[in-house]
């Protein structure tokens, strides 16, 4: 039983699988997106979903510092809705709030160049929003 994270931007969709125990994410890739080809990120994902036998999707619901959802977090919302007729598998809303700049102040810790950094940022904030779900449902 396997858990897929999702970063979902507007440019890209950061992509974290668990392991088959459902203790640890790694990053598994980065989805490049054009514009008015959503179809093409579900099926995208659906493969993934197949490829690896994924039964539960976490997808980063950006919220507002205070707790609420604003236009990202509606977005995010949208995507899981449009998402789930592509998909069989549990999609479940996480908390995504400064994961981003939590992913960067990793990178750049580790002596990361900005150019790298900006390659696999969005990987690495999918990481930490599924290994945020992992240690909570194992809590």
């Amino acid at each position: 039983m396997r858990a897929l994270g999702l970063d979902v931007g507007t440019k890209t969709i950061g992509v974290a699988l668990s392991d088959e125990l459902g203790w640890t994410a790694q990053g598994l890739t980065t989805i490049k997106r054009e514009e008015n080809e959503e179809k093409k990120d579900y099926q995208a994902i659906a493969e993934l979903v197949l490829e690896h036998g994924v039964d539960t999707i976490v997808i980063g619901m950006p919220k507002n510092m205070n707790g609420t959802i604003g236009p990202s977090g509606e977005r995010s919302q949208l995507f899981a809705d449009e998402l789930s007729e592509y998909v069989s598998s549990t999609i479940k809303m996480w908390d995504e709030r400064l994961t981003t700049v939590a992913a960067e102040k990793m990178l750049i810790s580790a002596d990361v160049k900005r150019k790298k950094r900006k390659q696999v940022i969005d990987k690495m904030a999918a990481v930490m929003i599924l290994q945020g779900y992992l240690d909570h449902k194992g809590s």
